[in-house]
């Protein structure tokens, strides 16, 4: 395997792991044989090859290359260079002992304007990832959507046209048709409260619209082709098991006062309501948020229906717990997040505290609800300032964070929480969308100029404790 660093990976030998991680207190096997273990990437986080066989831009394309919206000015033209290296990088997969792989297709390789004309040579490349995990007796599991809008369909209105719910079923039929032969597991949106609100609401994210208005057709939107996209899986793919990722945190208020009571409500309502509820057939969580009300003029009838389906699993998505209070200067939601640094907590590069308790208290919450049936971590990670010495990175708090939230992950599947698999984020270093290259997550450490791999020792304590 090329470009891949194993020097003292001594545990895909049998021998003991590296002298400085801490004994486990849990084994992979505590969780049950049937349990899914994986790792998670995103198609514009790695596969670079932006222009290569007839992909068309998409609205990340376009956001990078605006000034100041990515930092130090980064672009994921080459990315990990996955498009190119995705065998080598597959191979890594079952090295570390993954037997689960998830990845996003790109919209935009598929059909390039969006709607219309195919582009068969990516449909080709998404076949060859897929064909290459079964050879490895890894299972592909298939993100439909994970932000990467292509340009043309954001010109004709993007997630604030309803339009794009006909799009979407479009592109969405023809993945079922083309992949659904052999890829049985399936995420049709990820993050969408982070698309609504980050690239519709602040602009922080692509496509960089502003407008607190933006908000509600846009996740209206959203939660149709959520179920829509669930209901196409379901008629054209066999055996499918489906589902849909949300980014979840545990809320907790700043102090018991009424008020700071009911921001941490209604910032309960965004972070992890807003579209698990309407897929229940629970509809919009106005009873804490009022201003969700508004969504009832981009309603048609029918739409209540329409929002709901019956997902097999929902994808679990947590890296920190949020502490709130209320505010008078933070229209429409009245609150303001107490940031991690500011109260004296453990801190991951991205100023994210670590939080393994709020990981079973959102695995709590959710297990509440009696329509899910099971919950997939889907993601969960940290970015910690990784830096190779002597080929090795040594990165030991991230070994700590993993064991920590499996610790808490494993305590609430004891309580009867129906916890089927984990898919850690992420297998590579990325491009981690506006902050760029700086934050690091992988499993193995990407070297961006000459694109060689170190598997860092967080990779090696996951073959240990897998192969154990």
């Amino acid at each position: 395997m090329k470009d891949f660093n194993f020097d003292n990976f001594d545990i895909l030998r049998g021998q003991s792991v590296v002298s400085d991680i801490k004994r486990d207190t849990i084994s992979a096997s505590d969780f049950g044989t049937d349990f899914r273990w994986g790792t998670a990437t995103a198609a514009f986080q790695i596969e670079g090859g932006v222009a290569e066989d007839g992909r068309g831009p998409s609205i990340w394309d376009t956001f990078t290359k605006q000034k100041g919206k990515i930092k130090n000015g980064d672009h994921a033209e080459i990315a990990c260079d996955f498009y190119n290296r995705y065998e080598s990088d597959l191979e890594l997969v079952k090295e570390l002992g993954f037997k689960e792989f998830r990845f996003s297709l790109s919209w935009s390789r598929i059909i390039p304007e969006g709607t219309g004309g195919v582009n068969q040579m990516g449909i080709d490349f998404y076949n060859r990832i897929i064909d290459k995990c079964l050879d490895l007796k890894i299972e592909p599991w298939i993100t439909l959507y994970h932000w990467d809008l292509p340009q043309a369909l954001e010109d004709r209105g993007g997630w604030k046209s309803r339009e794009i719910i006909s799009w979407f079923s479009e592109y969405v039929t023809l993945c079922a048709a083309e992949f659904g032969d052999r890829v049985k597991n399936w995420i049709v949106l990820n993050e969408p409260t982070a698309v609504a609100g980050l690239g519709y609401t602040t602009g922080m994210h692509a496509p960089g619209k502003k407008g607190v208005f933006n908000f509600l057709p846009v996740v209206h939107h959203l939660a149709l082709c959520n179920a829509e996209g669930g209901r196409i899986i379901r008629d054209h793919v066999q055996n499918a098991y489906i589902g849909t990722a949300l980014s979840c945190s545990h809320v907790k208020p700043y102090s018991d006062k009424p008020k700071d009571i009911r921001a941490a409500q209604r910032a309960d309502a965004i972070m992890n309501r807003l579209f698990l509820e309407p897929s229940l057939g629970l509809g919009y969580p106005t009873d804490v948020f009022p201003f969700l009300n508004g969504i009832k003029k981009f309603m048609r009838p029918g739409d209540k229906d329409k929002l709901a389906f019956d997902f097999d699993f929902i994808g679990l998505q947590n890296y920190f717990r949020i502490i709130v209070k209320h505010s008078y200067f933070a229209p429409v939601l009245w609150l303001e997040e107490i940031p991690a640094k500011k109260r004296n907590v453990p801190l991951t590069a991205m100023g994210w505290e670590v939080a393994p308790d709020g990981m079973y208290d959102i695995l709590k919450q959710f297990s509440e609800y009696a329509g899910v049936k099971e919950i997939i971590i889907s993601e969960n990670g940290a970015a910690f300032e990784d830096l190779p010495e002597d080929g090795k990175v040594k990165d030991l708090r991230r070994v700590e964070f993993f064991q920590d939230y499996l610790k808490s992950i494993l305590k609430a599947k004891k309580e009867g929480v129906k916890v089927g698999g984990y898919l850690a984020w992420s297998l590579l270093d990325n491009f981690e969308w506006a902050e760029g290259y700086h934050p690091r997550f992988g499993l193995v450490y990407v070297n961006y100029e000459t694109q060689e791999r170190i598997v860092k020792d967080s990779g090696k304590w996951f073959a240990s404790f897998l192969k154990n």
